[in-house]
């Protein structure tokens, strides 16, 4: 094992939801945690929304008052990076913004010494290319966590071109170490769940776009018709639109503007607005308390049979609105140019 002993101090840079959130995971790990953000102020707020957190599990008896209180004791706010000196890795939980990463992780290297893994939190950017800035681009390595950080057991530990074997073996044992389940992955555009995920959003998006259900119904189809835990449009309104739209553009540009990863103007909209989701009060919901959410439609399917028992090999079902047809390795673009109707394309994956 090359993890990291818990006599090794943590930095972590952005006291966001994120830099919180793994700020949390390391301190709960039994490690001393330094915490950053250049906005006066956001440190102090990271610590109570980390103890705020703590007290949830206390009350909920899934955390002792001992290692409650251990817990937050360990974690402090610094007010600048030279504070980040005696730190073994320090984990960078900011924009996702390649300039403004590669001038924090310059930065960083001018001041930890050469043993500190630099690590990166980032979704979606070019591990090799955040990297090329350093004199040691050996040292840098994406660990990427996901939101929340504190419940989410996936950790993806990505090498870039110049990244060194021993150190991707220690971010991802110490993962392991700090009850994550870690897995290893190159730097290639979205690395795993991003570029998986990316269909999840679009498609929902575009049936959104062209009038084919409204955001209360696609949601309820993905949770209570496809077993996800979460629909497309709570889980961006939780991700964080700025964070969600920024991913989609980066992984678009990346694969050369494949019009399968276009990203939306709907949501575009939204970050133009400001209704990033969760976090602002307001997205493609409202996250105010007692506010009112939309209905999902009753509307029935104007066939003579259900829906469902009709979703067989290759069996289409045509609506009042669309055409329900298996995939068939196409875009529902394609599809629907061939019938000159709205297609949404299924896949069987139920027993």
């Amino acid at each position: 094992m090359t993890v990291l002993n818990t006599e090794a101090t943590v930095g972590v840079v952005g006291a966001g939801a994120m830099g919180a959130g793994i700020a949390q995971v390391a301190a709960l790990a039994g490690h001393r945690v330094k915490i950053h953000d250049t906005f006066a102020g956001a440190g102090e707020k990271a610590l109570a929304r980390i103890a705020g957190n703590l007290d949830k599990e206390f009350a909920k008896g899934r955390l002792e008052k001992q290692k409650r209180d251990a817990t937050g004791a360990r974690i402090e706010a610094v007010s600048s990076l030279s504070a980040l000196a005696d730190c073994a890795i320090v984990i960078e939980a900011i924009v996702e913004d390649l300039h403004v990463k590669q001038r924090l992780f310059a930065e960083l290297e001018a001041i930890v010494p050469d043993t500190t893994i630099l690590a990166t939190n980032t979704s979606s950017i070019s591990i090799s290319a955040i990297a090329s800035v350093l004199k040691r681009p050996d040292r840098a390595v994406g660990m990427h966590f996901f939101n929340p950080a504190p419940v989410m057991k996936l950790v993806e530990v990505v090498s870039g071109a110049a990244t060194s074997a021993r150190y991707a073996a220690t971010v991802f044992d110490t993962a392991t170490a700090w009850g994550k389940t870690a897995v290893h992955c190159r730097s290639t555009p979205g690395f795993i769940v991003n570029r998986i995920a990316r269909p999840y959003y679009a498609e929902a998006l575009r049936l959104l776009e062209e009038g084919c259900a409204d955001i209360a119904t696609i949601d309820a189809l993905m949770t209570d018709g496809g077993g996800f835990r979460m629909g497309p449009f709570r889980l961006m309104d939780l991700i964080g639109h700025d964070v969600n739209y920024a991913v989609t553009r980066s992984i678009f540009e990346a694969y050369y503007f494949d019009p399968r990863y276009r990203p939306s103007n709907v949501q575009k909209e939204l970050v133009d607005a400001g209704w990033l989701g969760v976090k602002a009060g307001r997205g493609f919901y409202d996250h105010v308390d007692g506010s009112t959410q939309p209905p999902v439609s009753e509307e029935p399917v104007p066939t003579s049979t259900s829906a469902l028992d009709q979703l067989k090999p290759g069996a289409e079902v045509w609506t009042d609105k669309f055409v329900v047809r298996q995939t068939d390795g196409r875009t529902a673009a394609d599809h629907a140019l061939e019938v000159g109707h709205p297609v949404a394309l299924y896949d069987l994956c139920m027993n």
